[in-house]
């Protein structure tokens, strides 16, 4: 039996990431695409049926809807899917605030809908090799964790993501990421700390983050920088018998962007290693644990076929946007805003 899947966008991460994975996954089948690009579509597809989205929600031939659309339209095309009786995934962030997140998660909970939220960076190289580093106790207990996601773009492009309204800004792109991660390693933090700004000459929207997580004998410094040329380290984690240090970003969606299945043996295999400094001055270098994006909609596939866990929970989901509510509060207030979870 095959969950028939409809594609909601066919941008950049439509095109490069979502479908490609989605093609890759035994009991996926890709059959509808809603987008304004049929030509390119087909090209990219093949025989893929190509509307508009009111039609693929409406369609009979899809049983799971993929949101991958300017952030200002996944509540009302994600509430529309499920409401039309379709399991659903959102691409991050999950929604614009946690308003709308919640509303989305009561209407998945009372009809019985899946709904998750396309995280795939929890399944990236960096991730994963930082997961084995905690899990080895490399660094002792651990006192600090920096993680970084730096571009440098100087220029300002007119796109949605960098007009002032709804939806743009550079933390609302990649804070959902650093935080997924830091939320899925750590636990909840306890407080946060954020501060935004726009240093890009001509820039309408936050083009720079640095945000503070708290916890009990911990800090977690999360940055985005569309200004930094340097490569700087992705993941360090600082403890107690030393420090782990990872260089590099994952291989994976330039590997997809070169057409690399996801099924190849090549992929995901990361080639920069991953350093530890040992407290007595011993410096030892360790294989990067291989990124497996491919696992996300497999997890998928499992949860709508057999019942299984979703690969990103609701209650994840909701406590990734309490924390991102919160860090665009702190950097309004430019204070220190505690963070109260419920069950």
């Amino acid at each position: 039996m095959n969950v028939r899947v409809g594609l909601i966008g066919y941008g950049y991460a439509g095109k490069v990431l979502h479908a490609p994975l989605i093609r890759a996954v035994p009991g996926l089948q890709l059959t509808t695409v809603a987008s304004s690009k049929p030509e390119e579509v087909r090209a990219d597809l093949g025989d893929v049926r190509v509307c508009t989205p009111h039609d693929l929600i409406a369609s009979d031939d899809v049983d799971l809807v993929v949101i991958v659309t300017p952030n200002t339209e996944h509540l009302p095309l994600a509430l529309a899917a499920m409401q039309a009786g379709k399991d659903v995934v959102v691409d991050k962030p999950f929604t614009l605030n946690l308003a709308e997140a919640q509303q989305l998660r009561t209407f998945a909970e009372a009809n019985h809908r899946l709904l998750t939220v396309f995280q795939n960076r929890r399944w990236d190289s960096e991730v994963r090799s930082v997961k084995d580093a905690l899990d080895r106790g490399l660094v002792g207990r651990v006192t600090q964790f920096d993680c970084r996601m730096h571009r440098y773009r100087p220029n300002v492009r007119d796109r949605w993501r960098e007009n002032p309204g709804p939806g743009a800004g550079l933390w609302l792109d990649l804070g959902p990421h650093l935080i997924d991660l830091t939320v899925h390693l750590f636990g909840l933090p306890s407080a946060v700390t954020a501060d935004l700004a726009a240093f890009r000459e001509g820039s309408l929207t936050d083009d720079w983050a640095h945000v503070v997580l708290t916890y009990p004998q911990m800090r977690v410094t999360l940055e985005a920088s569309l200004l930094a040329a340097a490569p700087l380290p992705r993941s360090v984690l600082y403890g107690t018998q030393g420090t782990w240090v990872k260089y590099g970003a994952d291989v994976q969606e330039t590997q997809l962007q070169q057409k690399i299945s996801p099924l190849d043996p090549q992929f995901g295999i990361d080639p920069t290693k991953t350093t530890f400094y040992s407290g007595d001055g011993a410096v030892t270098e360790l294989d990067s644990v291989p990124g497996n994006q491919f696992a996300f909609y497999a997890a998928v596939r499992d949860a709508i076929l057999h019942g299984a866990l979703p690969p990103i929970s609701l209650q994840e989901a909701i406590a990734v946007m309490t924390v991102l509510d919160a860090s665009f509060q702190s950097a309004k207030e430019q204070r220190t805003l505690p963070l109260a979870f419920t069950d």
